[in-house]
């Protein structure tokens, strides 16, 4: 998983770091970030903590004390982080500005778009527009229920609970992506493991740029057998219409982009999902009878769940002004997705969950150039599991109390670790637990 060690402190420090290590300091003893760094990744069960929303009403772009000598800004309003989400000629994503200019680590550059600024951003997402197109998307819709409909039957050979995390979340967008991507089945093993530790980097910032090498190789190998012979899928499609106008190494890393922004993501949508959904009958209620309702219920679920707290890193490329807050050129500014999503600027009760609620201008995938170019994908998924999930198994409830659940802590894509469910009323007499005479 994405912690703030491996991730936002490799992104906002990566200058510093190179240098620290030049000089001979021992990153091991690197500091941890203080209490206020940490606030918009904090969270009570699935509620941002109060001080973000506190924050946002009174400042929302706010300086973040960070130790290492960098100006770092918080954006947690919506119409703030609106304006710097859809800014990309003020501010810039690429990848430079987190490795420094001297190219320190330029081989482990996870390519893609998320880390590109136009015009090479531009160049690159013309590649994957048209692959994520709901008309080519509609090729995978079978496959996608194909998938669920596989795991709900292992589900339910299961005795006793089970973990929808591990059963459920998890092997759905892996397999989903393979089917996407084009990845052939004696490879989707590998391809499934490769995607666990992708995004388990406790071991800190050369940690999370090693599992990014390691992806990128398997990338790299997977994007050289498609050039000898292009499948079907994502890349071999790119290749046949593109052929030399894109390198092996733009291929890798647009496929690894693709791994990142819709492996876990997903997965997290999934189990936080269908918690929510278990929990919250009038929810449940719609997923399962109502298909008029699913599209608005998913919306609701992105906006509220938010599972990717904040946005990339954005680094201004010149002084200028958010909300009336100056930010000076080399600033960095980080959008919080999760405080902006919780704002009454988008109507009454944001800090709830509604399932009734009519769609929103939300940013759980982002907004401008850089919003994720696979949210129509990811909302397939989540439209087809849920209601799949609850019509299979209507009588699902919580394997333990809710207060027992262990989700994470200072992790940048939000979830839970485990989520443990019994599936039909006789496996209650299985469980330790029986949520349904709470």
């Amino acid at each position: 998983m994405l912690d703030i060690r491996s991730w936002l402190t490799s992104a906002l420090t990566r200058v510093y770091l190179y240098r620290a290590r030049k000089r001979g300091f021992d990153l091991a003893k690197l500091p941890f970030l203080p209490e206020t760094a940490l606030r918009p990744l904090r969270r009570h069960g699935l509620d941002p903590i109060p001080e973000l929303r506190t924050m946002r009403e009174h400042a929302p772009v706010s300086k973040l004390r960070i130790p290492f000598g960098v100006n770092v800004w918080l954006v947690t309003g919506h119409a703030e982080a609106k304006a710097v989400l859809a800014d990309a000629k003020n501010f810039s994503n690429d990848f430079g500005n987190v490795v420094g200019k001297a190219g320190a680590h330029a081989e482990q550059n996870p390519g893609g778009l998320g880390f590109a600024d136009p015009p090479h951003h531009t160049r690159l997402r013309k590649l994957l527009t048209p692959e994520f197109t709901m008309r080519r998307l509609s090729r995978l819709t079978p496959g996608i229920d194909a998938i669920i409909t596989e795991r709900l039957d292992e589900m339910a050979a299961a005795e006793g609970p089970v973990d929808l995390v591990e059963s459920f979340a998890l092997p759905i967008p892996s397999l989903v992506i393979c089917e996407l991507l084009g990845v052939p089945y004696e490879h989707r093993h590998e391809f499934q493991q490769l995607s666990m530790q992708r995004f388990d980097l406790f071991g800190g910032a050369d940690a999370s740029l090693g599992a990014i090498s390691q992806s990128l190789d398997f990338m790299q190998r997977f994007v050289e057998q498609e050039r000898e012979e292009p499948g079907d899928g994502l890349i071999g499609m790119i290749i046949r219409e593109h052929g030399d106008e894109v390198t092996d190494r733009e291929l890798a890393g647009l496929a690894d982009g693709v791994l990142t922004g819709g492996f876990e993501t997903t997965a997290s949508m999934l189990a936080l999902g269908a918690l929510v959904l278990v929990r919250d009958p009038d929810a449940r209620k719609r997923a399962m009878h109502d298909n008029g309702s699913v599209r608005d219920l998913v919306e609701e679920l992105l906006r509220y769940l938010t599972v990717v707290q904040v946005a990339f890193p954005r680094f201004a490329r010149r002084d200028i002004e958010i909300g009336g807050t100056r930010i000076a050129e080399g600033d960095v500014v980080v959008c919080s997705l999760s405080g902006a999503n919780r704002d009454a600027a988008l109507g009454p009760g944001m800090e709830d969950f509604d399932a009734s609620r009519q769609p929103t201008q939300h940013f759980a995938f982002g907004h401008g150039v850089h919003r994720c170019i696979g949210a129509e994908l990811a909302r397939m998924e989540l439209r087809a599991a849920f209601p799949a999930l609850l019509r299979r198994f209507p009588d699902i409830r919580l394997a333990v109390p809710e207060d027992e659940l262990e989700f994470r802590e200072t992790s940048i894509v939000y979830g839970v670790e485990s989520l443990p469910v019994v599936l039909r009323p006789d496996s209650y007499g299985n469980s330790n637990h029986n949520p349904a005479t709470r």
